[in-house]
């Protein structure tokens, strides 16, 4: 008996890494403050260089920020930004280190305004998935409207390496958009 694979978009690669979190993943609504932050974080990370290399280094980037505990982020010094920068199993980029120190410290005044991360952020879609109905990844756009009203605001905040293409890659990331075009098996009918 055959088994069948599944059919996945064009940009999952064979690499088992993708493949788990395109399937699991992407695409799919998170609600958790800690994992939205998270990938706020690895989406600025990921700016300038591929999904792949910041997926390879996720579990490093949890053990050396703290399981992304924003409350000790917010207090790290330049002597952890330091020991940050001699960490070869992150990103060693200044700038990105010490935006995710001050992303820390806009996310608590977030959470603290609107009583979770995750309802300021969801607002942008109305606290609702968008469900878009790509026939192929040429159609899926790199920013929105959305996503440049998202980045404008974050960056209002203080939060950094936001702009608005890494913001709509967070909105697919964290399934405030699901751009699994079709054929895909986790496209919405």
């Amino acid at each position: 008996m055959a088994t069948t694979e599944k059919v996945r978009c064009g940009w999952c690669t064979k690499d088992q890494l993708y493949i788990d979190y395109h399937d699991s993943e992407w695409g799919t609504p998170q609600h958790d403050d800690v994992h939205l932050f998270e990938m706020l974080n690895l989406e600025g990370a990921q700016a300038g260089l591929s999904w792949f290399t910041v997926l390879t280094k996720r579990e490093n980037y949890r053990k050396a920020f703290d399981q992304w505990n924003a409350k000790k982020i917010a207090k790290y010094d330049e002597k952890k930004v330091e020991e940050l920068m001699q960490n070869a199993g992150i990103i060693r980029n200044r700038l990105k280190i010490n935006s995710t120190i001050g992303n820390a410290k806009a996310f608590l005044a977030v959470q603290k305004e609107f009583g979770s991360f995750d309802q300021y952020i969801w607002s942008f879609v109305n606290h609702k998935p968008v469900n878009n109905k790509f026939r192929s990844l040429s159609e899926v756009p790199a920013k929105t409207a959305v996503s440049d009203a998202m980045s404008k605001d974050l960056l209002k905040r203080g939060f950094k390496f936001v702009g608005s293409t890494i913001c709509y890659a967070y909105m697919q990331a964290t399934g405030m958009v699901n751009d699994h075009v079709a054929g895909c098996w986790k496209a919405k009918k």
